[in-house]
């Protein structure tokens, strides 16, 4: 049997991680195809070496660009890579324009396509990724779930319920796997920061950064919660490029409480998030996170494709009224919100393993 998986952003790095270590362990002969979607070599390096995943096989190197150009790119030059290989499987994560990509050229090639966390929505079609999550699971053959609204949304679209597996979230396989290892990190002493006396913020989705209105506002919410505590930001290149184009650095640098970073490398971010008072984001993946670590998460959006975080999690969906934002941050950080969520089903480390498991059976 022949897998090919299909990585392309830091997030499918993550959670390719325990995936490729899982299929390693059986006679599988395994294939991993890097698109260059997130083209920062340094940064992709430093995650690969952190997440003890090999050397990619084939880097299509496609960089930067449109959505359009992303796709078509990926697409031409995966096209020649799949002809060559013939595998009986390729695996895509995720909601990227790579997770997409990979998915359209396999199955038109006739090879079969396994989706991992499928069934995620938003019901925003104003998101690209909510556009890739829909396309990919139509076309997908296997479709492998993280939580139980995914089985249901997949339901609702007319999937066929027998090519639908709940086993849980690949991406909380590799937080359990390196948790440990993070809190070695020297992040906090790098940064002169205490335990639980500063908040973590990520931003980069099109909707916050790519408006200057929108990205005044957020600006907005920062200046009164780093008025109350330290707020540390590894920033995203496309926000730092917006904020330039904007001409909104002044407002940055008029921020004493706020601190900027680099991109951080895997074990250095899980750190920061592990010890924080509290997380401000709009990324899908730390909602994710941050309900496992227990760690109070406040997300900038208007929506969420991952229902569960709230049900269960940790996770606020405040919305972007910048006023509730800031109520409820400082009631956090006063202790006067107190958030107690618990983990959900199946986030138990194993997730990697039942999806094996699976696709080791169909293909016996």
């Amino acid at each position: 049997m022949k897998i090919a998986s299909i990585v392309g952003t830091r997030p499918n790095f993550i959670k390719a991680a325990a995936l490729i270590e899982e299929i390693k362990k059986h006679s599988i002969d395994h294939l991993l195809i890097h698109t260059g979607q997130h083209y920062d070599k340094e940064m992709s390096r430093l995650f690969f070496d952190e997440l003890g995943i090999p050397k990619p096989d084939i880097n299509l190197g496609v960089g930067s660009g449109s959505y359009g150009e992303q796709i078509g790119n990926i697409t031409i030059k995966l096209e020649k890579v799949l002809i060559k290989e013939k595998p009986d499987l390729v695996i895509v994560v995720g909601d990227v324009n790579s997770t997409f990509a990979g998915a359209l050229i396999t199955k038109q090639l006739g090879i079969k396509v396994a989706h991992v966390e499928a069934g995620l929505r938003s019901f925003d079609l104003t998101m690209p990724e909510e556009i890739n999550r829909i396309l990919t699971d139509r076309i997908s053959n296997f479709l492998f779930t993280t939580e139980k609204s995914g089985n249901e949304n997949l339901k609702k679209e007319g999937i066929n319920e027998k090519k639908v597996f709940f086993v849980g979230n690949v991406m909380i396989d590799t937080l359990i796997k390196h948790r440990e290892k993070a809190e070695k990190s020297k992040i906090l002493s790098k940064l002169k920061l205490n335990k639980s006396r500063y908040a973590v913020l990520t931003l980069h989705r099109p909707s916050n950064v790519d408006k200057k209105d929108n990205l005044e506002k957020t600006l907005y919410i920062l200046e009164k919660i780093q008025e109350k505590i330290k707020i540390i930001f590894p920033m995203h290149p496309r926000t730092m490029k917006n904020i330039s184009l904007f001409q909104l650095n002044k407002k940055i640098k008029n921020m004493k409480n706020l601190v900027l970073t680099e991109p951080l490398g895997y074990l250095d971010f899980l750190c920061l998030m592990s010890n924080s008072k509290l997380v401000l984001t709009d990324s899908g993946g730390i909602q994710e996170e941050t309900t496992v670590l227990g760690i109070p998460c406040i997300t900038l959006r208007d929506n969420t494709e991952r229902p569960i975080t709230m049900e269960q999690g940790t996770n606020m969906l405040v919305s972007t009224d910048k006023n509730e934002v800031i109520d409820k941050s400082l009631k956090i950080i006063s202790n006067q919100i107190k958030i107690k969520g618990k983990i959900p089903e199946l986030w138990d480390g194993n997730a990697a393993k039942r999806i094996v498991d699976i696709i080791r059976k169909n293909f016996d």
